[in-house]
């Protein structure tokens, strides 16, 4: 027997897993979260926060889910020191993002950014010859995240320290169960398609660099990309598929500060502040979808959002309101 098909057991205390909380909560949903991980140690925390579809599939759908989440972020960017969330400028070379611009999967993304234009060559570091400029929510994700926690209570849901070993444990503790559970996925539900894009990165103490700028092409291992944050100049980046290591490597490390300071003189010899390493939690695509479970509860995956997780949320959140709603009768 399940509880209260009112009840939902979610899985999971990062970006997706809250964003998904807060909107089944808001919608009169008893929830709660559970993870083995505080959000400050998920993956979610070491992520760079800019509002930007990247290595994430299928590209159509999460070109609605972004722009979603972009109409979200910006408005939480009205209370930047509350959300984590706040407007900056910048530039996106060509080559980033997915990989592909102009008449591509991520069209409808760049007609979607208010603002969004074709960068002038005196807009771009050297060596870059094109690119875009936009205005996004860059997001300080461990503020962010615990906005969410608070956001979340205030809904009336919990938040709660635990593992969760099998869906069917969760089943019978709630009548709907929503996976959240990212690369944790992988042993999970015995997904052997989720798996990790290794990314590190470098904080240093800003100079005065005010505006982001990304170069990270679809595939490549290694990227650049320079985000001004209140806690410092996060510096990155890599993309290493199937690496799983969380220990920072110093040779990357160095690695990736020549690289931004090949583009960004003033960062040479910036006192670093910190090293991080996140495991993007990959997959050929992003699951979304719902099943019963062999108990009769109801079981909604979301995972698999790669290194977007931040950029969907709020539009996979939607769609997790979405698909509880329409199994409600059934249930």
């Amino acid at each position: 027997m399940t509880s209260d098909t009112n009840d939902v057991l979610v899985i999971g205390a990062g970006v997706i897993g809250l964003t998904s909380a807060v909107a089944l909560a808001e919608s009169g949903h008893r929830v709660r979260v559970v993870s083995r991980d505080a959000s400050g140690d998920t993956t979610s925390a070491v992520a760079g926060g800019l509002c930007w579809p990247y290595r994430i599939q299928p590209y159509e759908k999460a070109v609605r889910w972004s722009v979603r989440s972009f109409q979200v972020l910006a408005d939480l960017a009205r209370r930047p020191e509350e959300t984590g969330s706040r407007m900056a400028d910048g530039a996106m070379a060509d080559g980033g993002g997915d990989g592909h611009l102009g008449g591509d999967g991520l069209a409808d993304w760049y007609a979607a950014v208010p603002g969004m234009r074709r960068a002038h060559p005196h807009e771009l570091p050297g060596g870059f010859a094109s690119g875009w400029r936009a205005r996004t929510p860059l997001v300080d994700m461990p503020v962010h995240l615990r906005y969410l926690e608070r956001r979340l209570v205030r809904a009336g849901g919990t938040v709660q320290r635990r593992a969760v070993t099998s869906l069917e444990e969760a089943g019978r503790e709630a009548g709907t169960v929503v996976n959240c559970s990212g690369l944790g996925a992988r042993d999970l539900v015995s997904d052997p398609e989720v798996h990790p894009v290794q990314g590190q990165l470098v904080v240093v103490a800003n100079p005065g660099v005010e505006e982001w700028f990304v170069s990270a092409g679809s595939g490549a291992e290694t990227t650049t990309y320079v985000l001004p944050q209140p806690y410092g100049l996060v510096l990155g980046g890599t993309a290493r598929e199937h690496a799983w290591s969380r220990e920072p490597d110093p040779a990357v490390a160095a690695a990736i500060v020549a690289r931004c300071a090949d583009r960004f003189p003033e960062l040479a010899g910036a006192r670093v502040l910190a090293h991080k390493v996140g495991l993007r939690p990959a997959r050929p695509a992003v699951r979304l979808a719902a099943e019963r479970l062999p108990g009769g509860a109801l079981c909604v995956h979301n995972y698999g959002h790669g290194g977007a997780g931040v950029t969907v949320s709020w539009g996979c959140a939607d769609e997790v309101v979405r698909l509880v709603g329409e199994a409600a009768p059934a249930a």
